[in-house]
């Protein structure tokens, strides 16, 4: 299995680890280009720049996408590895001028988003690689079964067994070994990178409208968090901010049909509702995908357990 070592600079690296553990990061470039091609669960390892030229944490590479630098801010806040959208953008800015790329006009970066980051104290960071290129600039591919990427793997996967953190991902004891052979890992998701990923697989279009003006385009969860949903984009739908809410509350949902009903109490409730009743029998926008359209099973419970009907 091959992991992903990435260059990353202090700053970055401090914000993070003032966050709680495990969480979302956003690995950002200051450009929409892509950093790499890489597998969802891929390890996915920050290495400092110089002079400190350590391996300060890892997580799990869970999807990429281009986002408005104002987007990437709201979705993830300090998980950006900045204190505020102001400070993101200088720091764009100042990468931007000095590496001598031009800015997209739209304010677009490109964002590896990473699942379960786990950012190390000075005293756990963990020697780079031996056979790192300094000329190197953005991250390298390493053979985590072998060399440098097992050793790295294996003192990161210590790492958090010390730490006593929630850790399902650590591979079990095979054989005697010490650890069993790498292997691809379905990371636990965090809202920030559902958010995202719902709104990628519906387009960033509202599945019932069309709308898709982003600023009022959400990532709605069909069966909510709290009460036992996953942060799953088969859990999720996009929805525009009026919609979410009313699905939040029960006043609509969406039949079995895949169509959107809404329900009688909201004109009972609130004499109201013209708006939304000639979106009544509306069949819903789904991903082309199968793999990333809403499962009827949280479906039904919406429809039976939220639906006031």
């Amino acid at each position: 299995m091959l992991g992903y070592v990435a260059i990353t600079d202090h700053g970055w690296y401090q914000y993070l680890a003032e966050q709680s553990q495990p969480t979302d990061a956003n690995f950002w470039k200051p450009s929409p280009r892509k950093l790499a091609n890489l597998a969802p669960g891929t390890p996915f390892f920050f290495k400092l720049r110089a002079p400190h030229n350590a391996i300060c944490g890892f997580g799990y590479f869970a999807s990429f996408s281009v986002l408005p630098d104002w987007l990437a801010w709201d979705t993830f806040g300090p998980s950006n590895g900045a204190g505020s959208l102001d400070e993101l953008r200088a720091r764009l800015r100042r990468i931007q001028v000095d590496a001598s790329i031009e800015a997209d006009p739209g304010g677009r970066i490109g964002c590896s988003l990473i699942a379960e980051a786990t950012l190390f104290e000075r005293d756990l960071w963990i020697r780079q690689p031996t056979d790192w290129k300094v000329r190197t600039q953005s991250g390298q591919r390493y053979d985590l079964t072998i060399g440098e990427g097992k050793r790295i793997w294996e003192e990161c996967l210590a790492r958090v067994q010390r730490l006593d953190a929630p850790a399902p991902h650590l591979p079990s004891m095979v054989d005697g070994a010490r650890y069993g052979a790498p292997c691809l890992h379905a990371p636990r998701l965090g809202q920030g990178i559902f958010r995202v990923q719902v709104l990628d697989a519906y387009g960033r279009a509202c599945a019932v409208t069309g709308e898709h003006s982003l600023p009022v385009i959400e990532a709605a969860h069909v069966m909510p968090y709290a009460r036992g949903g996953q942060h799953d984009v088969r859990n999720g739908i996009a929805l525009r901010t009026d919609l979410h809410r009313l699905l939040d509350r029960g006043y609509v949902t969406i039949g079995e049909d895949m169509r959107f009903v809404v329900g009688k109490r909201l004109k009972s409730d609130y004499d109201n509702g013209r708006t939304y009743y000639v979106l009544s029998g509306q069949p819903i926008a789904v991903p082309e995908a199968t793999t990333l359209r809403p499962l009827e099973e949280v479906l039904a419970w919406h429809r039976e357990h939220v639906y006031l009907g």
